[in-house]
């Protein structure tokens, strides 16, 4: 929790925000601040969140895609099915970091937008491949253009709340992405009755109406997604300069970092030397390898291990996935009013931890599926948990930056993991595939304990006056604390 009680004031919840002043403007009163907020949420928690999921969808519509005849057309035999899942991840690594430098360069509404229809565009074009070769380079084409979407939507969302406000909105933005996503199941399962429909196959069908959907909410975002708060850039029917000004204000508030520097490449990659942000990184591995896993493999495992039919391991999908967000949300929410961040990320890797063996080793093939509930919910609940634990403990602009594009790096190498940890040979149990997921949560619960220790030595520090914590920027506001 936070130890910093005397900067409490300057981070009150969103609920509690008390009236303001602006620098150009006159007095924010506390109901038009409420108003601010609802508003930003509404239109940028809303849009970003649909992207996401139209993102999540494209990735790992895979196995849906798999499971209907797409591995028997193209004949993923062997480990084609993990090269093909694999393929995506290299790209979607290597490009990352140049992201959130050219989202601030270029603004969200054109960059975010024009990554989006133009992978929508790939997207209908697998719709219409004919062999494996064909469908692995467009897999790598789609981790390029994908590489610049969540790094960017994550730094975004940063700039535009309080600390304490990250942990429910990262939660919510989440929730709108992969619930939604996994009911694309449900989509799959309708869209392959197209099964003939202009002589092309139902999985054929599943990349082409996805493709179109993506490209025109793609379209939709250059219109929809909003700017940085202290852009000068216009964004279309949004915040007024007054109440934009209140935003920045209360932001530099509560950290001080509102306002961006001057780009400096030494700068940026300073950030490196902080022990802490590969410590993030390698929780941000920990969690998406084992939420990929189950976005590429939960179907098989339903179909082959649980010897549920195709149509049913579909729609099965989706109640975890709907549990997940109910979960995440809960823990999101606790987190923010408890101003605690570790403690949440522990909690979902425990969850996990209790639905890894019911999944793997019971008996019942009924007990088998209430285990994904809560692997599902403790996996997934702790992609925007993470992403909160590194966000409240960074401050400055190009550092936020630069932590962010770490985070999506490393979650791009657990992508790589997690299409790699179940395997075609260990059919139908998967035990390498559950040892490895168990592995990955107990290393974060690990990690957690060492960051913890390492913020109450550096807070105490900080409380006796012998160093400011995260000071690399010039214009750093003193009193910052690490929040456990």
């Amino acid at each position: 929790m936070d130890n910093d009680s005397d900067k409490s004031h300057a981070v009150e919840q969103v609920e509690k925000a008390q009236p303001s002043v602006s620098d150009e403007t006159e007095e924010i009163t506390e109901r038009e601040a409420k108003k601010i907020i609802h508003k930003i949420d509404r239109r940028l928690l809303v849009t970003i969140g649909f992207m996401y999921c139209v993102s999540l969808v494209d990735r790992t519509n895979l196995s849906f895609a798999a499971i209907a005849g797409l591995a028997k057309d193209l004949v993923l035999t062997g480990n084609r099915y993990s090269i093909v899942t694999l393929a995506f991840f290299p790209s979607y690594i290597i490009f990352q970091p140049t992201s959130t430098i050219l989202v601030r360069k270029l603004g969200p509404r054109i960059h975010i937008s024009v990554i989006t229809a133009a992978w929508g565009v790939i997207m209908l074009g697998m719709g219409f491949v004919k062999t494996f070769g064909e469908f692995t380079a467009l897999r790598v084409i789609i981790g390029i253009l994908e590489a610049g979407f969540f790094p960017s939507a994550v730094y975004l969302l940063s700039t535009w709340y309080t600390r304490y406000e990250l942990g429910r909105r990262y939660g919510i933005f989440y929730v709108i992405g992969s619930v939604t996503s996994a009911f694309s199941g449900i989509l799959s399962f309708g869209i392959i009755h197209l099964e003939g429909a202009g002589n092309l196959r139902g999985w054929r069908w599943i990349f082409i109406i996805e493709g179109i959907l993506t490209i025109l909410l793609g379209i939709a975002g250059y219109w929809l997604l909003v700017d940085f708060p202290d852009s000068d850039r216009k964004t279309w029917k949004f915040l007024t300069t007054k109440e934009r000004a209140w935003v920045v204000k209360r932001v530099n508030d509560d950290r001080g970092d509102a306002e961006t520097p001057k780009f400096q490449l030494g700068h940026f990659l300073g950030a490196g030397l902080d022990w802490r942000v590969w410590a993030y990184g390698l929780i941000a591995f920990g969690s998406t390898t084992m939420s990929y896993a189950l976005a590429f493999f939960l179907p098989l495992i339903l179909n082959d291990s649980l010897g549920y039919d195709v149509g049913t391991s579909q729609a099965l999908v989706a109640p975890p996935y709907a549990f997940a967000g109910i979960f995440m949300y809960s823990v999101g929410w606790l987190g923010d009013r408890y101003r605690m961040r570790g403690p949440i990320v522990i909690i979902n890797m425990v969850v996990a931890l209790i639905g890894l063996p019911l999944l793997g080793w019971h008996a019942d093939p009924r007990i088998r599926y209430l285990g994904s509930f809560f692997l599902v919910a403790g996996a997934n609940s702790n992609v925007p948990a993470s992403l909160a634990y590194q966000a409240t403990n960074v401050r400055g602009q190009w550092k936020r930056a630069f932590v962010s594009a770490t985070w999506v790096g490393f979650g791009g190498i657990g992508g790589i993991a997690g299409s790699l940890v179940f395997r075609d040979q260990d059919k139908p149990g998967y035990k390498p595939g559950l040892w490895a997921c168990i592995a990955v949560s107990l290393m974060n619960i690990v990690l957690v304990g060492i960051l913890s220790i390492s913020y109450y030595i550096d807070n105490k520090k900080a409380d006796r006056g012998e160093k400011e914590l995260e000071s690399a920027d010039k214009n750093f506001q003193p009193g910052f604390r690490y929040t456990y």
